[in-house]
């Protein structure tokens, strides 16, 4: 049996595993770029950019092009909250971008690449249209009760499709009854009784939001999560099934990282493999 350092390439993964795993790609990669590390049984590692305008987390290609995009470049200022895990954390403002373990970044290397939205290949595969520009942590507004301001946030929205990107996190949190019912049509669109719960809070609270999202603007949905978390996969499909409207349920996509590095431009194919064990 491999050990935990040792799993197979394509071998299922907890969260904490592939954290581990990401943690040792990066801190082997990070003597190369200039960089910081938390101070924690599993390491993270936070690079920032360098004097030559090139960053250790992003693919240069698309990072040239993150710069040169202002919409794109404020992305790059969400903040990053495990400051006080990091020596010295309070002398400068950290970003979460920066952060080896990001989805968002993992994200944005991918699409804001020149080629990568010229591939067919990709556009089939999330059909969309060669135009579609991608915006990153966009607000939608979907109906809430008493006219509460509702703060949900998509990671992307690709014309008519909103993803909701993940890589080493947990899972896809937890909200209470009371939370959901304030969604106007939350009864509606989805049979509350058999959607999963966790200490009686409904699980799946990003997807369950996104699905809501997707119904308000007549959109569609997808989560694009690494292949080897088949627990994600699951809490995925354990809440789809719970979508009330056949129409509404057809326009959900499940996606894996794997799936969309097939039809990437080689040299970046090759980055998302030794960073993130990412391989086609």
């Amino acid at each position: 049996m491999p050990g935990r350092a040792e799993l197979p390439e394509a071998a299922p993964r907890t969260a904490s595993q592939l954290r581990r795993e990401l943690s040792a790609r990066n801190l082997a990669l990070a003597s190369q770029h200039a960089h910081e590390t938390t101070y924690s049984s599993v390491a993270s590692v936070l690079y920032r950019e360098d004097e030559t305008g090139n960053h250790g987390n992003f693919f240069p290609a698309s990072y040239k092009r993150i710069r040169a995009n202002a919409t794109w470049s404020q992305r790059l200022a969400k903040t990053y909250t495990a400051s006080s895990r990091i020596v010295r954390g309070n002398e400068r403002e950290r970003a979460e971008l920066d952060c080896s373990n990001s989805s968002d970044a993992l994200l944005m290397n991918i699409f804001c690449h020149p080629k990568t939205l010229q591939c067919k290949a990709l556009q089939a595969l999330l059909h969309a249209e060669p135009e579609a520009k991608p915006e990153f942590g966009v607000r939608v507004r979907t109906p809430i009760a008493n006219e509460l301001e509702d703060r949900t946030e998509v990671d992307m929205r690709l014309g008519d499709l909103l993803v909701e990107a993940k890589l080493s996190e947990s899972n896809f949190q937890t909200a209470r009854a009371d939370l959901m019912a304030r969604y106007e049509d939350f009864e509606l669109f989805f049979d509350t009784e058999r959607l999963p719960r966790a200490r009686g809070q409904f699980r799946g609270y990003q997807l369950l939001r996104g699905v809501l999202a997707a119904a308000h603007h007549d959109a569609r949905f997808a989560v694009i999560c690494d292949g080897r978390r088949p627990d994600l996969r699951e809490e995925w499909f354990a809440v789809v099934a719970c979508i009330n409207a056949s129409a509404l349920r057809s326009r959900m996509i499940f996606l894996t990282w794997q799936e969309i590095a097939k039809t990437l431009p080689r040299p970046l194919k090759a980055f998302l493999g030794v960073k993130y064990g990412i391989h086609s």
